[in-house]
């Protein structure tokens, strides 16, 4: 598991890099307004996909080891259209972003097929090409990008949204060529034990994930209604760094519930998701550390004059994102443990804090009142998960602490690699 972890930290450093890279790109290029646009069309994409995850997320991670895999790949892929074209329609109808209809529908239909296909790694524990995958959505994207505005001279920010077309999908026909070839074609049919296991597991993880994604994203939202879209973008690049970050951390929680997904025993589900707990405790305190250190000259002098009070929004979320990413560790061992209960009340309990606070703070303060919303809603989230996980095994202050014995055997992992 843990050289697995290392390679998978690795890969995931690489998308924090490659992730800061294109948010300096689209704050320069398109400023506050057009970041904004990005950020709520994004927002819209990651909504759907909230949809089409309950075949196409977890649930193909989940079964992949137990069903066949022609049977999953039926369902998550007509799922994942229905979706990707439902979705975004009843979107425009509402008049959320009406005019970008048809990106939303490219972005949300590929993305999900693909989503489809890394879960399907995920669920038979080929993490090497979970990692490639991963690194290559935002390289490719950035290629693509590239190629728009330095080799067709388009400079709107639709470039954005007709690259990640692109990029989603030439990766989700690279992923089904390596996944169709060792599918039996004669299998591929309807079972309806599989589709009724997968919806029933699906939609309780995603009911979690989408209340979730609501206290992520609902201050988007509740900004552009109070103060317009240029306090969206400004805002959302203190949501993208804590994003960028949690990839990181997240790389662990991926690898742990593959782990919890094949374990055999509480015991031995326990003892790694301790031990995932405590590298993602000594890595949060490693990047809030290093967002004290910036000085604010630093993030106006990457992205814009506009953006000069990025590192006092990031040091209002930084609580928030140091306690979603150690409690990510909690969240995934009972996602994998299949006691999703607990995650539900945690996200609804969060969600009522969210719109409380939005409401009072956002028209009061703007800006920092949604860091505020936000990081409250974290710290709740939190601790109802702590609380939970601490009821069944003992909290042990030494969990938290490195040993010799662990430092002496990462040293030998990175010197092996």
């Amino acid at each position: 598991m843990q050289l697995t972890i290392i390679k998978t930290f690795v890969s995931r450093f690489l998308i924090l890099i490659l992730s800061f890279g294109l948010v300096i790109y689209s704050t320069n290029m398109w400023g506050s307004e057009g970041k904004g646009t990005i950020s709520i069309v994004v927002a819209n994409a990651a909504a759907v996909s909230f949809f089409s995850s309950i075949f196409s997320g977890s649930s193909a991670s989940y079964f992949a080891s137990r069903f066949r895999i022609e049977k999953v790949l039926l369902y998550a892929y007509l799922w994942s259209l229905l979706t990707g074209l439902l979705i975004p329609f009843l979107f425009s109808v509402a008049s959320i972003q009406g005019e970008y209809l048809l990106y939303l529908i490219g972005i949300s239909v590929f993305s999900s097929l693909l989503s489809t296909n890394i879960s399907l790694f995920i669920g038979t524990q080929n993490i090497r090409k979970f990692n490639v995958y991963t690194v290559l959505q935002q390289l490719v994207h950035i290629i693509f990008i590239g190629i728009l505005v330095y080799g067709f001279g388009k400079k709107d920010v639709t470039v954005y949204f007709l690259a990640q077309i692109g990029c989603l999908a030439l990766l989700f026909l690279t992923s089904f060529f390596q996944i169709i070839k060792k599918c039996n074609i004669s299998e591929i049919s309807f079972c309806k034990d599989v589709g009724r296991n997968m919806f029933e597991y699906g939609w309780k993880t995603q009911l979690s994930a989408f209340v979730q994604f609501l206290n992520y994203r609902l201050s988007f939202y509740f900004l552009e209604y109070f103060e317009g879209l240029a306090s969206v973008g400004i805002f959302s690049i203190g949501v993208t760094f804590s994003e960028a970050i949690w990839t990181i951390t997240r790389s662990i929680a991926v690898i742990l519930y593959s782990d919890v997904v094949n374990s055999k025993s509480r015991e031995e589900s326990i003892k790694k998701t301790k031990e995932s707990l405590k590298l993602t405790f000594f890595l949060m305190i490693g990047f809030v550390l290093g967002i004290m250190i910036i000085p604010s000259q630093v993030y106006e002098l990457i992205f814009g004059k506009e953006f000069k009070d990025t590192k006092e929004i990031m040091l209002l979320l930084s609580p928030g994102i140091f306690a979603i990413a150690v409690s990510d560790m909690v969240g995934h061992y009972f996602s994998g443990m299949r006691e999703l209960k607990i995650l539900n009340v945690k996200s609804i309990v969060g969600l009522v804090v969210t719109v409380v606070f939005s409401f009072i703070a956002i028209p009061k303060w703007g800006i920092i009142g949604a860091c505020v919303a936000t990081t409250s809603s974290y710290f709740v989230s939190a601790f109802l998960l702590f609380r939970k996980f601490y009821s069944s095994t003992p909290f042990i202050f030494r969990d938290y602490m490195v040993s010799k014995e662990e430092v002496q055997l990462l040293k030998q992992k990175f010197l092996k690699k």
